[in-house]
């Protein structure tokens, strides 16, 4: 992928131990794209969620991923995500620093994440599902969404690509059973472009 004089991108966050009772379609992981000269093209999201030591009530776990628009202010709470230091998360050293502020990405810590100013779509646009028993969990228990797992992928050049400009974005929200504790990870891909120096933006 041509991307001029800007750069491509990849992140991955560990959550810390979910607390019980996270309410439904809880937002986990928030990603708001501000620059007004350059535009994002989201390459692939990846999710892996395991239990811990609390044991959940039976019932299924929701992840999706919905996309958010007009986002004006910045969610709050859980951990913000550092961009300005040096190289942090090029795939190419003398790619530009990304264009994410230090404040419009950020995972929950054990709890979710506050809204900020945004309008979500109506529709998801991609999910994953799953089960749990209430059989009691432990940390050695196995994940109930696996390691590698794709929420967003782009799989051909020929596809079109999801694509923000300036206060876009999305959000990953949860929706888990009462009682159980739990831990994510997230990985995203990312190329950002400058759409009057690359041809075909």
């Amino acid at each position: 992928m041509e991307v001029g004089t800007a750069g491509a991108y990849g992140l991955g966050v560990v959550s810390g131990i979910m607390a019980a009772g996270l309410g439904a379609n809880a937002e986990i992981f928030q990603m708001r794209w501000i620059s007004a000269s350059k535009i994002m093209i989201l390459r692939s999201v990846m999710l892996s969620a395991g239990p811990g030591t609390t044991a959940f009530a039976a019932g299924p776990i929701e992840f999706n991923l919905t996309c958010a628009r007009s986002w004006s202010a910045d969610g709050g709470g859980g951990t913000p995500i550092v961009f300005s230091t040096a190289n942090t998360n090029k795939k190419r050293t003398d790619f530009s620093l990304s264009a994410f502020s230090d404040t419009g990405v950020r995972q929950s810590a054990t709890a979710a994440c506050t809204a900020g100013t945004k309008t979500l779509d109506t529709n998801r646009l991609a999910s994953i599902t799953s089960f749990v028993s209430s059989v009691a969990t432990t940390a050695a228990s196995s994940p109930f969404v696996m390691p590698g797992t794709f929420l967003w992928q782009r799989n051909t050049s020929d596809e079109y690509p999801l694509l923000f400009e300036q206060n876009e974005g999305f959000v990953i929200r949860a929706t888990v059973p009462a009682t159980g504790t739990w831990q994510f990870s997230i990985n995203v891909e990312w190329a950002e472009v400058d759409p009057t120096a690359v041809t075909g933006w």
